[in-house]
């Protein structure tokens, strides 16, 4: 995996961290094929420590549907930040986890809203309708899991933190730098990590609704025409208390819960 070559502040977020999730490390590397895919392959083998794995370079980096995410091509430049959360969870309802993660990441990169930093269903990060964070969740029942027990819960975040190029992206791109210049990969890290860690204890505590009047602060889709990936188009009514999409179409209120279906304003593409 190589050494990075960037200081990742690994002890301070550990220590930040430590008193949420006893045990909790840092793990930085300089390149890898996907964070995400390590740590699940770790959950499936039976290593469920909670762990933070940040990555210069992801070869395979993974988004929502299968699709790829493009991390910096030289590290130097430090223009995307990449890591994976892992930890055991057992919410008693998952319903909403990925924009209760999308909440907390936004209120840390833009904590007054005064950036336009929103929310995009199911677990994107946008700004002006351009795409700056990616989140993927992937959860895995550990071999010698017992059938209650905890799941092993990955989230996976991808941060625009310079410019990026278009090209082959379905969503334009934003990046930190246009109103932080002065961003670093490795402090966005340490300035996320920790508030990230509380967000999904008390998802797990409490479920989504804490995070419901959060997330419609912010929702850039609540209000605008939209269409699904599966031809339905209707007018965004925000998220209902339980996280699910709400979409006036000719038939009437539809409440969209399934993650393999995509959303976009009207006149933007797949």
């Amino acid at each position: 995996m190589g050494t990075p070559t960037s200081a990742w502040f690994e002890e301070r977020i550990a220590a930040a961290v430590a008193p949420l999730l006893p045990g909790f490390m840092v793990e930085a590397v300089a390149e890898i094929d996907s964070t995400n895919t390590e740590l699940m392959r770790r959950a499936r083998a039976g290593r469920t420590d909670p762990v933070l794995l940040v990555a210069e370079r992801q070869t395979a980096g993974r988004g929502r549907l299968g699709r790829p995410w493009q991390s910096a091509q030289q590290p130097e430049a430090q223009s995307s930040l990449t890591f994976s959360l892992g930890m055991p969870l057992a919410p008693a309802d998952w319903s909403g986890l990925s924009l209760a993660v999308g909440v907390s990441v936004a209120e840390s990169l833009d904590p007054t809203g005064a950036h336009k930093v929103g929310l995009k269903w199911p677990n994107d990060i946008w700004v002006n309708d351009s795409k700056l964070v990616g989140i993927l969740i992937e959860t895995a029942m550990p071999q010698t899991a017992q059938p209650d027990a905890a799941r092993y819960l990955v989230i996976g975040i991808g941060i625009n933190i310079g410019p990026r190029e278009a090209d082959g992206m379905r969503t334009p791109p934003a990046w930190l730098r246009q109103w932080q210049p002065e961003a670093s990969a490795p402090e966005v890290l340490q300035s996320v990590a920790e508030p990230l860690v509380r967000s999904v204890l008390a998802f797990e505590a409490h479920g989504f609704a804490p995070f419901a009047e959060r997330f419609a602060a912010r929702d850039v889709l609540r209000g605008r025409e939209v269409t699904l990936s599966d031809g339905t188009a209707g007018l965004c009514e925000g998220v209902a208390w339980g996280g699910e999409l709400q979409v006036r179409t000719d038939a009437g209120l539809q409440l969209i819960s399934s993650d393999e279906v995509s959303v976009r304003p009207r006149g933007m593409s797949f």
